[in-house]
């Protein structure tokens, strides 16, 4: 029974960054996470994405309910993508890896 709920408790992990992993997801997630942002300005503030980079997350993200994706019937068309309640949930995930990171960099500047 140990090695069946191991592998569960492992299997949870993998899933999770199925979703959630790559290059592009986190930090779209986290720059969702101030508010509601259109495409231009995640290109803006994800610097060195793609434009088909940013498109191909947004897709998966919103596939997996962590985004929703509005569209308003201006010239041109106005897109404002947003995170959804259950996107919301990972922001304490990433506050968290995000202070890892910080502690992390400190310790590679200072020569670990």
């Amino acid at each position: 029974m140990k090695k069946e709920n191991e592998y569960i408790e492992i299997q949870a992990v993998i899933d999770a960054f199925e979703i959630i992993g790559g290059k592009w997801k986190f930090p779209i997630i986290y720059s969702l996470c101030k508010g509601k942002l259109r495409f231009k300005e995640l290109e803006k503030e994800l610097k060195g994405i793609s434009p088909k980079a940013l498109s191909n997350a947004l897709k998966d993200l919103e596939i997996n309910g962590l985004i929703s994706r509005n569209v308003f019937p201006t010239v041109p068309i106005t897109v404002e993508y947003a995170l959804t309640e259950y996107g919301k949930d990972l922001k304490p995930v990433l506050l968290a890896i995000q202070n890892w990171g910080k502690k992390h960099r400190e310790k590679v500047i200072s020569g670990i």
